[in-house]
């Protein structure tokens, strides 16, 4: 008796540590799939560009029954999609010997891209000069000087003026190299830097503007630089066709410079001609009617006549009234043409529906995925760009005083501002 009692006790005690065992195991096994899987560390803020998640705006999506896709471009490190172009634009220069370590990298912005540049600028030895309008919200400036970057702000012109932003910007670049140039010889010379500090050429004063260790300067001309449009058909393009295993319908974005749109059409067009890609076009810009008609203003106006007045619209960074060379290469089978008011409401249904706080090219950006959505019906994939969040469009995009003064202050409790019950 005493033997089987024996044989029962340890029985039942190694039962006791398979079941311990079995138990450890499975609570191992859970604590491995909760685990956090630890990413490989990317090289500084350069390796940190890019790669931005692709994600499904529920609220947008469920009102038009299609899927639409945003692609958050806010996550960069300097905010916004135009860290892209900057990275870009910089390496390239960088390779062809336009640009030097140390030098100056100028540029015409209404913020974001200047943001951006004074980003990525440093972790190339670089430094940065822009020139801005001053219309542009003031927290995009102060942005800017916070970073590092010496700011002009300058009066809205139109781009046939010298004294353009964007004109301005290619000057300071010319200066910067007359400045680096006189400031070699001098040393080379013996002369007294001083004098070259305080050179003046047209009556500006160098110094104030450029370190005396300056060595040259680089406009960046997003405008014309097709390092814009090759960031996104080599990134951008990329990465939205992965994302979603190459099933989607449609793309849609607004275009500024004209880099975004015609770098990620031109690429998805190429994977898939199916692929519908469109504009969506802010007041005051004349893209809309070239698309559509293929002159750049409406039938009342001459084209090459009309001027862009800078308070057509509210949103920054997009609308133009000129092909620049990155919009030329874009790919579009359609355009439609968007609000202020649109894109005000948009930002604040998202903002309570989706926990969205999205810039003004942003918002008309999902504008026009629901313009898309509704022309393709349901069923459809449609991808937009995110391009910047909120954060710098508190003094009057998201500022409800600006927005009264014009007549703006959003009233829809849904999506009825776009026909949607």
């Amino acid at each position: 008796m005493a033997r089987v009692g024996g044989t029962s006790a340890v029985g039942f005690g190694g039962a006791i540590l398979v079941c311990v065992a079995f138990a450890y195991f499975i609570s191992d096994r859970r604590w491995k799939k909760k685990k956090p899987i630890m990413k490989k560390t990317r090289g500084g803020v350069v390796d940190a560009i890019g790669n931005t998640p692709l994600i499904r705006i529920n609220s947008l999506s469920d009102a038009t029954n299609c899927q639409i896709l945003a692609k958050c471009e806010f996550l960069n490190p300097g905010g916004s999609v135009k860290d892209r172009v900057a990275l870009q634009i910089i390496q390239e220069a960088l390779e062809s010997g336009q640009l030097s370590p140390g030098g100056i990298i100028t540029e015409g912005s209404a913020g974001s891209t200047a943001i951006s540049i004074a980003t990525v600028a440093p972790a190339f030895g670089c430094q940065c000069h822009v020139v801005i309008p001053d219309d542009a919200a003031i927290e995009k400036s102060q942005i800017i000087e916070a970073l590092g970057a010496t700011v002009e702000r300058v009066r809205p012109v139109s781009i046939t003026h010298k004294d353009h932003f964007v004109n301005i910007a290619r000057r300071r670049a010319s200066e910067a190299n007359e400045f680096a140039s006189k400031l070699r010889n001098s040393q080379l010379n013996g002369k007294d830097t001083y004098q070259i500090n305080g050179h003046k050429s047209n009556g500006y004063d160098h110094s104030s503007l450029f370190p005396t260790d300056c060595k040259g300067g680089f406009f960046a001309d997003q405008f014309e630089n097709l390092a814009n449009f090759r960031a996104h058909y080599e990134g951008t393009g990329p990465e939205i066709w992965e994302q979603t295993n190459g099933n989607l319908d449609a793309f849609v974005a607004a275009a500024g410079t004209g880099g975004t749109v015609a770098g990620i059409s031109s690429f998805l067009q190429e994977k898939n001609p199916g692929i519908k890609c469109f504009l969506i076009d802010p007041p005051g810009s004349g893209l809309y009617n070239k698309v559509t008609r293929g002159v750049m203003y409406t039938k009342e106006e001459a084209e090459g006549r009309r001027l862009k007045n800078p308070f057509d619209t509210i949103t920054e960074g997009i609308g133009i009234n000129r092909i620049t060379r990155n919009f030329a290469k874009a790919k579009l089978d359609g355009a439609f043409r968007g609000t202020d008011l649109e894109a005000v409401e948009m930002a604040r249904f998202l903002l309570k529906n989706d926990g969205l706080f999205l810039g003004s090219s942003s918002a008309m950006n999902c504008v026009g995925a629901v313009r898309v959505a509704q022309a393709l019906g349901p069923g459809h994939t449609i991808v937009t760009i995110l391009c910047d969040s909120g954060m710098r469009h508190l003094s009057k995009f998201h500022n409800d005083e600006y927005l009264s003064q014009l007549g703006l202050m959003p009233q829809a409790t849904g999506l009825e501002f776009l026909g949607i019950k």
